[in-house]
């Protein structure tokens, strides 16, 4: 990949990244008067971790795997 390719990418890539938030605050402000309660709180911050931490364990065990060989066919295996 050459560079201007690399570059139409990062741009193609703000500009969805900065659409979505524009999307996202025209949605959040059009709500109105409504608020997060302590529970809703507490709710969003044990996703986002739950996801994290599902997320780096994936991760982890895919580079596990790929550096141990597990990924690798084994002796005896017939490659057709």
């Amino acid at each position: 990949m050459n560079k201007r390719t690399a570059w139409i990418g990062i741009g193609i890539a703000a500009a969805a990244v900065i659409t979505v938030a524009a999307v996202v605050v025209g949605l959040w402000s059009g709500i109105g008067d409504s608020e997060i309660t302590l529970a809703g709180w507490g709710a969003m911050a044990l996703g986002v971790l739950l996801t994290l931490a599902l997320g780096i364990g994936l991760m982890s065990l895919m580079f596990i795997s790929s550096r141990r060989g597990y990924d690798e066919p084994g002796s005896g295996v017939d490659r057709r």
